[in-house]
Formats: C-alpha cells, sequence, structure tokens
C-alpha cells in the first residue's frame, strides 16, 4: 500500500518544455518509415520514452505528433534496438485524445528508474495527417497551416502556367488569411517560393496591395534554409481577428522555375547532364529513391538522420522546390549497388548533396531497406485538365481523351490511336492525371465504350516514359491511324504500385564462359528459336555450336510483385522442356559492336518466372512445378543459371574482336514498371576466338545516345511537340 501510495504522488501531468516545442522523430534498425523507437527533444537534446505502462493510448498521441493519424501497435523492451541518452518520459499514461504527449500522466520530464532495453516503440497507420510539413521530425505547433497557395497579381499573365508571381494566401481551419510584408526579406520568399515548388527567388520591391484582409500573419523571420513556413519564427494574430499591417500589405513572391517548368520548349530541357543526383522508383514528377554519382557508378542514401533539409538539397539541385516529405525504409522501392552517404546532416543552402556533411559506411552500417526518398515540392501546372479517361469501373482505368485544339482553333475532346500503344505510353497519362504508376497500356478499348467523342486526334505516339504530358512524347503530325473506330483507341490501367526489373550486372561479369556444345544437346534450344540462323544449315546432329554463356539473376527492386500480362490460360506449354511460357519475350541477349551494330543476338522467353531467393524475412509466392503461379516477389529475384537452354549468346559466326553484350530485360514493356530506365546493361566485351572477358558492366539508362537517334529516325514523328 505504501509503494502504490508513493507511486501515485510522484505521477503528474508533464510540465510543458522550456522553449516551448518539443521534437519527435523514429529511429532503430530493423523498421520501415511509420515504425520504430520513439525519440523526443526535450530542453536541447533527444532522448526515450521507457516502455513501462505503456498503451496502444499512448502510441495513438505519439503517432500524430509524428504526422500519423493513429498508432496500430507498440513495441516494448527495445525492439528497434537501445536508443541512447535520456530516457525523458516514464510510466506515461494517456487516454488517446490528447494532443500533446505533455497533457498525458507520467512520472515527468527526466524522471525514470529504466534502461535503454526498455525503449518504447511503434507502428503508426501509414497514412499522414494533414497539414504537416516534416514527415520525419514534427514540431508541436498550435497554430498549424493547413495550405498555401500564389494568388496571382491584376495583369500578370492571366491563365499561364506555374503561377511563379502573387500575393501569398494561407489557409488556416478558419479559412484563408494574408501576411503582412512588414520586414519581409529574399529568404522568407526562398522558403515560399520553395514549397510553391521553384528552387529560387527574385527580389523584388513591395507592391502596393489593395486587398480588405485579415492579416494572420506577422513578423516573418526565416533563415531561407527551412522546407516549409511554419518553421520560420513569426507571430500569429488570433483566429478571425482583423489585425493590421503597418506601413505595409499583403506580402508577394516572384519565383523562378526550374528547367522543366518554364513556358514553352524549354519546359522539356533535361536536367544538365552532370547533375550528380537522380530520383528513380517514383511514380510522379519530383519524387523517388535517393541516388548519387561517384565515379562512374550511381548508389544510394541511407536513411539516418535523414531530414527534410537534405531531401530539400536534393529538391532544389534537381530544378525543383524544398521537400514536401523526407521518406525513410526504401519507400521508393530498394535500390542495388553501393550504398554512398549515411548521416547526411545538409543545413538546405547547399548546392548539392555530396556539399554536405555525412559519413561514408560500411556494408555492416546499413541495408537497402534503409535507402532515402523525397517527395519533392513541384510547381502546379494543370497538366491533368487536358486529359481523362472514361468508361472504366473505376477512376484508375479507361480510355485515353484528350483536350486539344481542332483545325477551328476550337478545343474538344478526342481519342488517341492504340496502334504501338505500350505501357510506356501508359505511365505518361498515369503521370499526367497524378493516378500512380501505369499498370497496363490498352490498343483496344470497345469494353469501355461509354463516351460519344469518336475522332481520333493523335496517333503514332512514341514516350520514353519519362514525360510529364503525353503530348510531350513524340508522334503523328498528321492522325494516321491504321485500325479506325473509337474500340481501337488507347486505353490504361493505373496503380499505387509498380514492380521495377534489375539486372546483377556484377554476375554476368562473374560468370561468362565459352562452350562448345554439340548439335545433339541443342535440340530443345532449336526448337525454341535460341541459336542463330546459321544452325538450321548445320549438319544436324553433328557438330557443335559455340555458345556465350552467362547467368542471369533478375532482382525486383519495386513495390508491387511482377506478373506476366497473360493470365496462365494464355500460356503455351513447350513440351521439350516440359514448361510453360507466360511472356512472348523476356529478355533480349545482343552482341553488338563498338559502333552500335548488332553482330549476335538470342533471346529468351520467360522459362518461368519464379522466386529463387529472397531477402531476409520475404517469403516466396511463385514456383513454376506443378502449374504453379509464375511471377517475381518485391524483394526476391529470379536466377536463370549460366548451364541452362537459351541462357546464352551463339557466337558460332562472330569473329575476334572488341564488343559489348547487352542484356535487356521486358524488351518489349510487356509489363508495367515503376522504372524502366534500369532495364537495360552493357559490359565491354573482349573475344579472341577461344576465351572471353566481360568487364566495366554497368546499368545503362535505355534511352542512351543510339536510343535517342533511335527516336530521331523514328518514321512519320513529329520532332516538334505540342505545347
Amino acid at each position: 500500500p505504501l509503494t502504490l501510495a508513493f507511486f501515485i504522488l510522484i505521477l503528474f501531468t508533464t510540465s510543458p518544455s522550456q522553449d516551448g516545442k518539443i521534437k519527435f522523430r523514429l529511429a532503430g534498425y530493423p523498421r520501415k518509415h511509420n515504425e520504430g523507437r520513439v525519440e523526443v527533444f526535450y530542453n536541447g537534446e533527444w532522448g526515450t520514452i521507457c516502455d513501462d505502462d505503456f498503451t496502444l493510448a499512448n502510441a495513438h498521441v505519439l503517432c500524430r505528433h509524428l504526422g500519423f493519424v493513429e498508432a496500430l501497435s507498440w513495441s516494448h523492451s527495445a525492439k528497434y534496438g537501445p536508443g541512447t541518452g535520456k530516457i525523458w518520459l516514464d510510466n506515461v499514461m494517456c487516454g488517446g485524445s490528447e494532443n500533446s504527449i505533455e497533457k498525458c500522466v507520467s512520472r515527468g520530464w527526466g524522471n525514470s528508474d529504466c534502461t535503454h532495453q526498455e525503449d518504447a516503440g511503434v507502428v503508426c497507420k501509414d497514412e499522414r495527417l494533414p497539414g504537416f510539413a516534416d514527415s520525419n521530425i514534427i514540431e508541436v505547433n498550435e497554430n498549424r497551416m493547413e495550405n498555401i497557395h500564389l494568388r496571382p497579381l491584376s495583369g500578370a499573365h492571366a491563365g499561364r502556367m506555374p503561377v511563379t508571381e502573387g500575393v501569398i494566401e494561407v489557409k488556416f481551419k478558419e479559412g484563408w488569411g494574408h501576411i503582412c510584408n512588414t520586414g519581409w526579406t529574399t529568404k522568407n520568399s526562398r522558403v515560399v517560393c520553395g514549397m510553391m515548388g521553384f528552387p529560387s527567388q527574385r527580389t523584388m520591391g513591395k507592391k502596393p496591395s489593395s486587398l480588405q484582409t485579415v492579416y494572420r500573419i506577422h513578423s516573418v523571420a526565416c533563415t531561407g534554409n527551412e522546407a516549409h513556413l511554419s518553421a520560420c519564427s513569426m507571430e500569429f494574430s488570433k483566429a478571425n481577428s482583423s489585425a493590421s499591417c503597418p506601413d505595409g500589405g499583403a506580402a508577394v513572391v516572384s519565383c523562378v522555375p526550374g528547367p522543366l517548368f518554364t513556358q514553352g520548349r524549354a519546359r522539356r530541357v533535361k536536367l544538365k547532364p552532370m547533375s550528380q543526383v537522380r530520383l528513380k522508383g517514383g511514380a510522379k514528377t519530383g519524387e523517388g529513391r535517393v541516388e548519387v554519382l561517384k565515379g562512374s557508378e550511381w548508389g544510394t542514401v541511407c536513411d539516418d538522420h535523414w531530414n527534410l533539409q537534405s531531401s530539400s538539397v536534393v529538391c532544389r539541385e534537381l530544378g525543383f522546390g524544398t521537400a514536401k516529405e523526407a521518406l525513410t525504409g526504401a519507400r521508393m522501392g530498394q535500390g542495388m549497388g553501393p550504398i554512398y552517404m549515411n548521416e547526411v546532416q545538409c543545413r538546405g543552402d547547399e548546392k548539392s548533396l555530396w556539399d554536405c556533411p555525412h559519413k561514408s559506411i560500411t556494408a555492416e552500417d546499413c541495408k537497402h531497406m534503409e535507402d532515402a526518398s523525397v517527395i519533392c515540392n513541384i510547381p502546379y501546372m494543370g497538366f491533368e485538365k487536358s486529359i481523362r479517361l472514361t468508361g472504366g469501373r473505376t477512376q484508375l482505368e479507361g480510355r485515353v481523351e484528350l483536350l486539344l485544339s481542332t483545325g477551328s482553333g476550337v478545343r474538344d475532346w478526342g481519342l488517341v490511336c492504340g496502334d504501338g500503344w505500350t505501357s510506356r505510353e501508359a505511365m505518361v497519362v498515369c503521370r499526367q492525371l497524378g493516378l500512380g504508376h501505369a499498370s497496363s497500356g490498352l490498343r483496344e478499348t470497345w469494353y469501355w465504350d461509354s463516351s460519344n467523342v469518336t475522332e481520333m486526334v493523335l496517333s503514332g505516339v512514341k514516350c520514353k516514359g519519362n514525360e510529364m504530358t503525353l503530348t510531350d512524347c513524340q508522334h503523328h503530325s498528321v492522325v494516321s491511324c491504321k485500325r479506325a473506330g473509337a474500340q481501337f483507341s488507347a486505353g490504361v490501367i493505373c496503380s499505387d504500385m509498380a514492380s521495377d526489373l534489375v539486372l546483377n550486372a556484377p554476375l554476368v561479369e562473374q560468370t561468362v564462359y565459352i562452350e562448345d556444345r554439340p548439335l545433339h544437346l541443342l535440340y530443345c534450344a532449336a526448337e525454341e528459336n535460341c541459336l542463330a540462323k546459321s544452325a538450321a544449315q548445320a549438319n544436324w546432329p553433328y557438330g557443335h555450336r559455340r555458345l556465350l554463356r552467362f547467368s542471369s539473376e533478375i532482382h525486383n527492386i519495386g513495390k508491387a510483385d511482377f506478373r506476366p500480362r497473360l493470365g496462365r490460360h494464355s500460356w503455351v506449354w513447350h513440351e521439350c522442356h516440359r514448361h510453360y511460357h507466360s511472356m512472348d519475350i523476356f529478355t533480349y541477349y545482343d552482341l553488338l559492336s563498338l559502333n552500335g551494330t548488332k553482330v549476335a543476338d538470342g533471346h529468351k522467353a520467360s522459362f518461368c518466372l519464379e522466386d529463387t531467393e529472397c531477402h531476409e524475412g520475404v517469403s516466396k509466392h511463385y514456383e513454376c512445378a506443378n502449374f504453379g503461379e509464375q511471377g517475381i516477389t518485391v524483394d526476391c529475384w529470379d536466377l536463370y543459371r549460366h548451364d541452362i537452354d537459351c541462357q546464352w549468346i551463339d557466337i558460332t559466326d562472330v569473329k575476334p574482336g572488341n564488343y559489348i553484350l547487352q542484356v535487356i530485360i521486358n524488351p518489349n514493356f510487356e509489363v508495367a514498371e515503376s522504372d524502366i530506365t534500369n532495364n537495360a546493361m552493357r559490359c565491354n566485351c573482349k573475344y579472341d576466338g577461344n576465351r572471353v572477358w566481360l568487364h566495366k558492366c554497368h546499368l545503362g539508362d535505355s534511352f542512351s545516345e543510339e536510343a535517342e537517334k533511335e527516336f530521331e529516325h523514328y518514321p512519320g514523328q513529329l520532332n516538334n511537340k505540342i505545347s
């Protein structure tokens, strides 16, 4: 009884932190972006929370602090590893509805009898609360801004996108308000322009404002490195008050757009080729896994201490604004190859991520499940207004219709010819509509016939897959569609997630060799068209074919399983090899001359797509035996060993010399992926007539100079795209 009485006496509601701000973050290993050890920043120091008396109600309050809608579960006994420093809170008891952990009952700040082996963790529901500026560290802020936009100045290029200059309008729960421009600086403008998706700002004098308005925000003082205006020092007037703006008016900014968002053809200008950072695996422009270039090889960034300041440096370097979210836990898929950077800690004003303080790491420090990603602020362009999907069962699918100007200058809706339509074109449509990744690109849409639109307005569309709008893609200058009728117009199915196949390039280099294989062992291979054409004139079954053999290990590093486009009812049984083929072509194997001319080739129908091995903690789902389901699970790989049939290039007719070995996965884009620029691998190849050597095997951008030339010479294409 005495112990219980003492325990009750020492419990009280925690007192406010000294500076009025508490920060929260998730840490530990292994974890995803929405789970981890809870760490609290209080009184200038990070610390943890003890698991004594911890409940799901506590987790709900903490998850809301972290910007999530609620908690799914919590963990005890330092599941995500023991923390360091202070144990700030112990015996925390919340009701679950509190808007701050400070309003829950506890022992008080820094009063604990726990060790770090009792650190509490949470798993939050992966759904964000509106209005949170930072996905990694959230500051408690009573005056949270829900939205911000620019209201164009009168007479300023009406209707032109993006809006680069205007009055700042801020949305609160009570409605929209303005910012008093007294004391306004270019550093403040830099922050606002970053939120609007622009990498920099123009200097401009005060512009008179005749707005009869409510000034909710005064005395803004940003350092210029903040990712969101709410992180700046400022004063708020009370809701529904009409505080004046002495000697001033509403704050106005003028922003400078990045190269992708300038007017006219300049909008399609590529980012500078020497950029040492790129984003991969994202569905939309300005989002993806962060990859950096070191020497000639790309690698990833570990998510330890990854935050909005570092993410914003990446975004601005690529011509976007500040970061909207700093994502951890390989949210945009796991990369491959080296992990170059860890504990990146940018101030926010660096020109490149490489300029930021960071640690070089070893394999023990980080795994690819900790790859950092970003979602950047990009300017609103209104691209979705000129395209729509009709007839689908959900908003994610349908027949593609474009709003284009007709010969008389009137804008009207029309169809896109389905000839040659692939998942690459579908990727662009889904991106333009903001509907995520492509799942399928369809050449016939007779089952989606619910619209009275019948005229074809675009044909011969050929996209690279990275364009922001369909009219940025090459297309016929005059509409020419082989199959007339709305039922042969293009359609798409979009998806939140997509697969991403990548070849293990080093393994190809390590396993290559030459075999002289007797013809009597190659009947099945000949039946499946795996030999050069000259094999048909050979003296079967005598003689041999010279084969360049190697292993292929194909990883799915995306966020969805890779599945054949055709259902199992359409798979073809091959009696000779006793298996089903689920794809017409799965990979191309080519030997090229140094000028890019093909000298030998081999192709592999999908022997059968299955999970050979998976990363730790991932279960296999696909197996070929007994007419099993085929595919490659996320974080698994399909291994084609060097010693199986068709795992080769027939080089019987090739003369000794220097060549390029090229392997392309999913070459016809039968199955949509989140990234098709990593489907090609190239190696330098030396063949002396008896032996072969490979070196510098690397994943190449599918749109190399050779591919660009292919686009330039595509018959009937229009290089000047529609604006």
